[in-house]
Protein backbone atom coordinates (compact mmCIF):
# COMPACT_ATOMS: atom_id res chain seq x y z
CA UNK A 1 0.00 0.00 0.00
CA UNK A 2 1.77 2.86 -1.33
CA UNK A 3 -0.01 5.56 0.32
CA UNK A 4 1.17 4.45 4.21
CA UNK A 5 4.83 5.74 2.84
CA UNK A 6 5.67 9.19 3.65
CA UNK A 7 7.49 9.60 0.47
CA UNK A 8 4.30 9.74 -1.28
CA UNK A 9 2.83 12.35 0.58
CA UNK A 10 5.57 14.58 0.74
CA UNK A 11 5.63 13.94 -2.88
CA UNK A 12 2.02 14.57 -3.77
CA UNK A 13 2.14 17.88 -1.61
CA UNK A 14 5.32 19.39 -3.61
CA UNK A 15 2.66 18.60 -7.20
CA UNK A 16 0.14 20.34 -5.56
CA UNK A 17 2.03 23.27 -4.49
CA UNK A 18 3.48 23.00 -7.97
CA UNK A 19 0.12 23.10 -8.68
CA UNK A 20 -0.35 26.09 -7.30
CA UNK A 21 1.42 28.05 -9.51
CA UNK A 22 -0.98 27.15 -12.26
CA UNK A 23 -4.47 27.26 -10.28
CA UNK A 24 -3.70 30.31 -7.48
CA UNK A 25 -6.16 30.78 -4.86
CA UNK A 26 -4.54 29.53 -1.45
CA UNK A 27 -7.14 25.92 -2.13
CA UNK A 28 -3.79 23.24 -3.43
CA UNK A 29 -1.28 25.33 -1.60
CA UNK A 30 -3.60 24.35 1.76
CA UNK A 31 -3.84 20.59 0.51
CA UNK A 32 -0.02 20.88 -0.69
CA UNK A 33 1.04 21.96 2.89
CA UNK A 34 -1.02 19.30 4.58
CA UNK A 35 0.12 17.05 2.54
CA UNK A 36 3.25 17.64 3.67
CA UNK A 37 2.68 17.71 7.42
CA UNK A 38 1.38 14.60 6.91
CA UNK A 39 4.47 13.14 5.63
CA UNK A 40 6.51 14.52 7.79
CA UNK A 41 4.56 13.05 10.80
CA UNK A 42 4.10 9.66 9.26
CA UNK A 43 7.77 9.74 8.41
CA UNK A 44 8.25 10.71 12.42
CA UNK A 45 6.65 7.87 13.34
CA UNK A 46 3.86 9.84 14.90
CA UNK A 47 0.73 8.51 12.61
CA UNK A 48 0.94 5.01 10.76
CA UNK A 49 -2.53 4.04 9.60
CA UNK A 50 -4.32 5.60 6.42
CA UNK A 51 -7.42 7.21 8.62
CA UNK A 52 -5.08 8.93 10.63
CA UNK A 53 -3.60 10.11 7.67
CA UNK A 54 -6.46 11.42 5.82
CA UNK A 55 -7.86 13.20 9.56
CA UNK A 56 -4.20 14.51 9.52
CA UNK A 57 -4.45 15.95 5.55
CA UNK A 58 -8.09 17.04 6.21
CA UNK A 59 -7.26 18.95 9.78
CA UNK A 60 -3.53 20.67 8.32
CA UNK A 61 -5.03 21.60 5.29
CA UNK A 62 -7.81 23.40 6.44
CA UNK A 63 -5.16 25.11 9.17
CA UNK A 64 -2.64 26.03 6.53
CA UNK A 65 -5.75 27.63 4.28
CA UNK A 66 -6.78 29.69 7.17
CA UNK A 67 -3.69 30.86 8.06
CA UNK A 68 -3.08 31.35 4.79
CA UNK A 69 -6.06 33.36 4.38
CA UNK A 70 -5.17 35.42 7.55
CA UNK A 71 -1.60 36.10 6.47
CA UNK A 72 -2.21 37.10 2.53
CA UNK A 73 -5.67 39.08 3.17
CA UNK A 74 -8.46 38.42 1.19
CA UNK A 75 -8.86 41.23 -1.45
CA UNK A 76 -12.88 43.27 0.14
CA UNK A 77 -14.57 45.56 -2.10
CA UNK A 78 -13.40 43.81 -4.96
CA UNK A 79 -16.51 43.49 -7.31
CA UNK A 80 -17.07 41.43 -10.78
CA UNK A 81 -18.91 43.29 -13.26
CA UNK A 82 -20.61 41.60 -15.85
CA UNK A 83 -20.77 43.65 -19.27
CA UNK A 84 -22.85 41.07 -21.05
CA UNK A 85 -24.88 37.95 -19.58
CA UNK A 86 -24.63 34.56 -21.44
CA UNK A 87 -28.41 34.36 -21.80
CA UNK A 88 -28.98 38.02 -23.42
CA UNK A 89 -28.49 36.65 -26.99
Amino acid sequence: MFWLQPWVWIVAGVVLALLEMLLPGFYLLGFAIGAIITGVLAWAGVISTLPAMLFTLAIAAVAAWLALRRIVGVRRGQKTLWHRDINED
